[in-house]
């Protein structure tokens, strides 16, 4: 009995995802752009660091975090399904927990005809991701250059309807500072390098049935042009470009914008974002060339930069 459920998980991973979709490939909630505060620069985020995020986007990156960060944000993923995440990172290492679910589709038999069988499509992925900056270790020789080194273990839960399935992926990540430069009268600072490569072994395995998940190569660039103007770029071996702009006029307000190819065209993005100290709140919108756009919100609490004093002192002129 044909179902559209089938043509629902295409339409929602494979199209959203902008990845090829084949036979002996498995398709899941890992493909999906993460993130919004990067989703607002296009997806441009492999070679950044900031909170939760780089979990998300560069393991390596963990290195650098200066303290606790916890993180959390939904979307309706291009209308068609709910898309979100709870991410806790620490210095070197992080836990992230990704849930995609289609809700109750209805199936249709050859005929085009409803049929009382509602079936389900969903996802539930977690992560675990570590940092090391070579540096941090006394016992190692000096480097001439700044860089890290980091890896991500990954499950995944997968629910077809009355099939499920499971299966665990690896990745590995690198990213490495380059200080400031200067490119005739353009100077330029915090420049950044990254490379992830996702997915190195690993497998999502149904009963009877194995599909291998997407490996890819990822590899970014990002730099301050003038103290407000962050520029950052990633390049796929997919063939997929994202590239992103993040303004910041003061220090508490960000305005983004970018653009990523997906789905054999391409999409614009937009974000804002505001951080009262260590209390971080990110938005992004993303259209689609063939479907509709999806809007993520988020909420980051940064406890390094929470002065917890003054909040103390706060509470206590408040409190009788």
């Amino acid at each position: 009995m044909k179902k559209s459920f089938l043509l629902l998980i295409v339409v929602l991973l494979g199209a959203g995802a902008s990845i090829c979709v084949t036979a002996e490939t498995a398709t899941t909630v890992f493909d999906i752009e993460p993130g919004v505060r990067a989703l607002g620069m296009g997806g441009a985020a492999v070679s950044l660091v900031g909170s939760v995020e780089t979990l998300y986007h560069n393991a390596a990156g963990l290195a650098e975090l200066p303290g606790i960060s916890f993180n959390s944000f939904y979307a309706s993923h291009l209308g068609l399904g709910s898309y979100s995440a709870f991410g806790l990172t620490f210095r070197n290492w992080g836990l992230c927990l990704l849930t995609l679910n289609s809700g109750d589709i209805v199936g249709y038999d050859a005929g085009d005809n409803m049929t009382d069988d509602d079936l389900s499509y969903g996802n539930t992925g977690f992560i675990f991701g570590f940092g090391v900056d070579p540096g941090q270790f006394p016992f190692l020789p000096a480097l001439p250059f700044d860089f890290s080194l980091g890896g991500r273990g990954k499950y995944l839960s997968a629910l077809n309807g009355e099939t499920k399935g499971s299966g665990f992926a690896f990745d590995l990540a690198y990213r490495m500072d380059l200080g400031d430069m200067r490119l005739g009268p353009v100077g330029l600072s915090d420049i950044g390098l990254g490379v992830t490569a996702t997915n190195l072994f690993g497998s999502l395995n149904y009963d009877g049935h194995s599909e291998s998940f997407r490996m890819d190569l990822r590899f970014g660039a990002s730099a301050r042009v003038i103290e407000t103007v962050l520029l950052a770029a990633d390049l796929e071996t997919t063939g997929s470009i994202h590239l992103g702009v993040e303004y910041k006029p003061v220090t508490t307000f960000a305005i983004r914008g970018g653009f990523l190819t997906q789905g054999g065209g391409i999409s614009l993005t937009l974000g804002l974002g505001i951080d009262v100290e260590g209390f971080i709140i990110d938005y992004a919108y993303v259209n689609h060339p063939n479907l509709g756009g999806s809007h993520r919100v988020s909420l980051t609490i940064d406890f390094s930069a929470i002065d917890l004093s003054a909040m103390a002192q706060s509470l206590r002129r408040i409190l009788p």
